[in-house]
């Protein structure tokens, strides 16, 4: 990756964003395989768009917001807060993507970890929520 650019990783995420499923495919190689928070995957790269072209257009008021980009020669963190709208306004996710990239410069694996909002449990003698 150069520097003269957004990365495959950034292009990805601005193409769903825009809703250019054509683009996102090209940014992914046919094998990709894509991890979301819950364990559910996608895979290979036709079934993964599917999923995307069919789920994103149907968000009310998606937003994304990219907080941060960490490029580790094949490996790509992502810090970033979705926003949509449901039950009167909108609800901020706060999420980290976890990309690695295959030999041609295309994104194979994505892992997807959300944050948990809300109240922080009690954890023991940690100093974590008392």
């Amino acid at each position: 990756m150069s520097g003269d650019g957004p990365s495959v990783v950034e292009r990805y995420l601005d193409h769903i964003v825009a809703h250019d499923w054509e683009a996102v495919s090209a940014c992914l190689a046919e094998d990709v395989v894509r991890v979301g928070p819950f364990g559910d995957t996608y895979t290979p790269r036709d079934a993964y768009v599917g999923f995307l072209a069919g789920l994103m257009p149907s968000l009310p008021g998606y937003s994304m917001r990219i907080d941060r980009v960490v490029h580790a020669g094949r490996v790509s963190v992502v810090e970033l807060t979705e926003t949509v709208d449901f039950g009167g306004g909108p609800h901020e996710t706060p999420e980290a993507l976890v990309f690695d990239l295959d030999g041609d410069g295309r994104i194979a694996h994505i892992a997807i970890y959300i944050q948990r909002l809300g109240e922080v449990p009690r954890l023991p003698g940690s100093g974590v929520g008392d």
